[in-house]
């Protein structure tokens, strides 16, 4: 079981090496090798995904990434940015699915910034489409027409690449409470009317799972007005992309929830849903719990180790119900701790 460790920018080498302490401790013999992606790799190489970087992930069963970015890439030519190599390697390996789960724990919901019986047993999972709709499609750029500068980007979908997300989520659903709903913009854009088509006849394959179709803008609005309401929500990569993060604050911090980015044969990616946070970067008071719970789904989703992810993921709940927190969920009455710390306590946990 080969696991490429991507460590990237800002705090991502201080979270995931408390994932890597996590991971070693379960004694299922992992080969674990690093490389740079983002910054880092910019830095070292000039490219953001560098060909060593590419070999090693290609070779993995899994990666770990921490976060990329940072102001610091900000000016430079946009192929060269850190988060092209984000992009870079979701398209190379072919990770079409990613799945964002929004989870809150008992313990923190006073973090939320709604009310604690609007969210209290909130457990969502987005689905979305990771490597098509407007973020990859041509073309696009910035030119000058008619004497100012145009931009423009391109939003499409395929039937099949619509078909093999709808698969995804439906399967999903089925192992939960077998609710999903898919969410588009069929009123004005007809990219997504194909969507909703598609969804529609995928539908009978799964007679057991209710679908039910949103709007976006509906669907954001619903997000914080009655979260409880969604099970599995299903959406193309832009929609995706806004929705989780949207979904993640629910939970009152974005630091403690992963993600699986998955291939059609269930090779990941796994990272945290949260960004590099390159303000708090080497202070060693991040949250490493996000990354610890990617990993969980690491060995959940591509290496078939489902006792190994519970463990991991009962060892979280057992630290937070001890009154350990990191800064980003710390409240009065609660023990704040720094990033080794809280993952030292997992470790002792498990």
């Amino acid at each position: 079981m080969k696991i490429c460790i991507l460590p990237g920018d800002g705090i991502g080498p201080e979270i995931t090496a408390e994932a890597v302490r996590v991971l070693e401790a379960l004694d299922l013999k992992f080969e674990m090798e690093e490389a740079r992606l983002g910054g880092a790799a910019v830095d070292a190489t000039g490219d953001p995904y560098p060909e060593a970087t590419r070999k090693l992930a290609r070779e993995a069963d899994a990666v770990l990434l921490g976060a990329v970015g940072g102001p610091k890439w900000d000016t430079l030519p946009r192929e060269q940015r850190p988060e092209r190599g984000l992009l870079g390697i979701r398209k190379d390996l072919g990770l079409f699915a990613n799945l964002r789960p929004a989870i809150l724990y008992p313990e923190l919901a006073n973090a939320s910034s709604l009310k604690p019986e609007v969210v209290a047993g909130l457990d969502i999972l987005i689905v979305r489409e990771l490597t098509g709709d407007i973020y990859f499609g041509q073309p696009r750029g910035i030119e000058v027409r008619d004497g100012e500068r145009f931009g423009f980007n391109t939003m499409h979908y395929t039937e099949s690449e619509i078909r093999r997300i709808g698969r995804v989520a439906f399967e999903a659903a089925r192992k939960r409470n077998k609710r999903l709903c898919s969410v588009d913009k069929m009123n004005v854009l007809e990219t997504t009317q194909l969507w909703r088509d598609v969804m529609i006849e995928l539908a009978p394959e799964y007679p057991d799972v209710e679908l039910s179709h949103m709007l976006v803008d509906n669907a954001a609005m619903q997000l914080v007005r009655a979260p409880k309401q969604f099970d599995v929500m299903v959406t193309g990569n832009m929609f995706g992309d806004i929705l989780s993060d949207e979904a993640s604050m629910l939970t009152g911090s974005i630091g403690m929830l992963p993600s699986a980015s998955l291939d059609a044969n269930n090779k990941g990616l796994y990272e945290p849903s949260h960004g590099s946070a390159p303000d708090i970067a080497g202070q060693g008071v991040a949250n490493p719990l996000a990354t610890i719970l990617s990993a969980a789904m690491m060995l959940r989703y591509t290496f078939g180790q489902e006792n190994a992810a519970l463990r991991v993921e009962n060892a979280v709940k057992k630290v937070l119900g001890q009154g350990l927190r990191t800064g980003d969920i710390f409240e009065p009455g609660t023990t704040k701790v720094g990033t080794k710390q809280m993952g030292d306590a997992v470790l002792a946990a498990l």
